[in-house]
């Protein structure tokens, strides 16, 4: 009896219809040919991977060298800022404070200006004047050179241009008696009152017949003196005007002071008037 794996098989085939013998071989040549050139084609596309990463790792060989990377210039770092400390919370129902200035110490200058008053020592001393003179507290009377303006005829310029100070003394004798007063005035106004000094005396027009007003002496001493003379109803009197810097001091003397006693006189004011201007 026959094996039962052959009897299947048997019947399996039974009905196929087999190929020549010849197509066979020639079919099995082709699949022959067409499993070489497929493994021919992938062993030179393996060999074309392989070499072009070679050629890739190494480079072109005929380029030039590498350009060298671009410098960067190192940048300094900006520090971070300090932070900032919060005020500490004000206690509820307390008002901020804002602290105040701190006191101006003796080493800083004050910010009051200096004192524009004329100084006792700018004034006239018993050492300057002849022995029997005494300095009194008061001055009496209108004794001034203003004084006598109402004598003449026109109007007269006023001698307080820029005024800011002033300090009188009186010194008596018994045959005579001696009047002084200093004035401090602003820029360069002391200069323009002995201008005006001048316009005063010689710009008068007596309104009476006989009454005259002169300018006796000039430059006397200091930076700029005078001395004035007038009769008045036949009364003579006399004025010296002295300056220094911005100081400007008139003096009623003796109705009978020469230029030279006036020169003596003026040269002690003007010395005096030093200790109240920078101007010496």
């Amino acid at each position: 009896m026959p094996d039962p794996i052959f009897s299947d098989l048997y019947q399996d085939t039974e009905q196929l219809i087999w190929a020549p013998t010849e197509q066979v071989r020639r079919r099995g040549r082709q699949r022959a040919r067409r499993t070489r050139i497929a493994t021919g084609v992938a062993a030179a596309v393996a060999v074309g991977i392989v070499a072009t990463g070679v050629v890739a790792l190494a480079g072109p060989s005929d380029t030039g060298p590498p350009t060298p990377p671009a410098t960067v210039e190192p940048t300094t770092p900006t520090p971070a800022p300090s932070p900032t400390r919060s005020a500490e919370p004000t206690p509820s129902g307390s008002p901020s404070r804002t602290p105040s200035a701190p006191a101006a110490t003796s080493g800083t200058p004050s910010a009051r200006p200096p004192s524009r008053a004329v100084p006792a020592a700018a004034m006239l001393q018993l050492a300057d004047l002849p022995t029997g003179f005494t300095r009194t507290t008061k001055v009496d009377g209108d004794w001034s050179l203003e004084s006598v303006t109402i004598y003449c005829g026109n109007d007269s310029p006023s001698l307080q241009v820029g005024q800011v100070a002033s300090r009188s003394v009186q010194f008596d004798s018994p045959s005579d008696w001696l009047v002084q007063r200093v004035t401090r005035h602003s820029g360069t106004s002391a200069a323009t009152v002995m201008q005006r000094v001048r316009q005063l005396v010689t710009g008068c027009e007596p309104a009476r017949p006989g009454d005259s007003l002169s300018v006796l002496a000039e430059s006397l001493g200091g930076d700029d003196a005078l001395l004035v003379g007038s009769e008045i109803e036949g009364t003579p009197s006399r004025w010296l005007f002295v300056r220094r810097g911005d100081l400007v001091a008139q003096l009623r003397v003796d109705h009978q002071t020469t230029p030279a006693e006036a020169r003596r006189t003026a040269s002690s004011v003007a010395d005096r008037l030093c200790a109240g201007t920078d101007a010496c």
